[in-house]
């Protein structure tokens, strides 16, 4: 004998449409990927003008002028880009995290929704990521527009690919230890104080090895996550320039990620909890 149990309609509607975790992760991630495709114009400005205008005058006028070599450019262009997608991550994880936690408050909603506080701060590093490497891959058609061509290698795209991934990964880990860690009332000051440091030690406008005679700011480079970045480019798209080794810099993005991440997502739940 077979015994039929039905279900109130309002349990079965609940059951029908109810989602775990992961899916309340990726609902939250298609929610902010699909503002940032209704502020497409906003976005393209606020991630390619400085890039534009320094690959326009270190690239193209310098080299015009004979002030730079002409195979400067192509030097050049690995570090634009990984400048590009390391700041855009983390400005888009760090300035919103400011905003969240001190004046409107959005914040909230996410830690009502049903995941882990920490899958909270994982799903704005993902997403931060995202912007990053969207406006690294926008640099290419700019670049050509800017300098008539730019350095690629189809043999090179494994490791572009893999660097530009952690890379993106590890600005937004940054922007979220800066988010956190550094009061509202702070943050003009913060970005005064990192991110002009942060763009010229970090290897985008030189590479590594030519730093030998000036061996302590050689050093100090390496303490910037954004050196590796630009240094695992060059490697893909220039080997033929002196760079550092490739694993060294896929090795010290993967510590920076482990440190960084580590920092910002404590600092999250920290925020968070107060």
């Amino acid at each position: 004998m077979s015994i039929a149990v039905t279900r109130p309609p309002g349990e079965a509607r609940s059951a029908a449409y109810s989602i775990g975790p992961v899916g309340t992760f990726f609902a939250v991630l298609r929610r902010d990927l699909f503002v940032t495709g209704k502020e497409i114009p906003v976005f393209l400005a606020q991630v390619g003008l400085q890039p534009l205008l320094l690959l326009f005058v270190f690239g193209r006028i310098l080299t015009d002028l004979g002030y730079a070599r002409a195979g400067y450019a192509h030097l050049l262009f690995p570090g634009i880009v990984a400048l590009t997608a390391t700041l855009t991550a983390l400005q888009s994880t760090a300035l919103p995290l400011v905003l969240d936690f001190s004046f409107t408050k959005e914040i909230e909603d996410r830690l009502l929704a049903p995941l882990p506080i920490s899958w909270v701060a994982i799903e704005k590093i993902l997403f931060a990521s995202l912007r990053a490497l969207i406006s690294a891959v926008i640099m290419f058609p700019v670049g050509i527009g800017v300098l008539g061509s730019v350095p690629w290698r189809v043999a090179g795209v494994p490791l572009l690919v893999v660097v530009l991934v952690i890379g993106s990964l590890v600005g937004s880990a940054l922007g979220m230890t800066l988010g956190t860690l550094v009061p509202p009332h702070r943050i003009n000051i913060m970005f005064a104080l990192v991110l002009t440091p942060l763009i010229f030690t970090g290897c985008s406008q030189y590479p590594w090895p030519s730093l030998h005679r000036l061996e302590w700011f050689q050093w100090l480079t390496t303490l910037n996550p954004l050196t590796y970045v630009s240094e695992g480019l060059r490697g893909a798209l220039v080997p033929q320039v002196p760079h550092m080794r490739s694993w060294v810099c896929v090795l010290m993005l993967f510590v920076s990620l482990a440190v960084f991440g580590t920092i910002g997502i404590r600092g999250f739940l920290r925020r968070s909890i107060d």
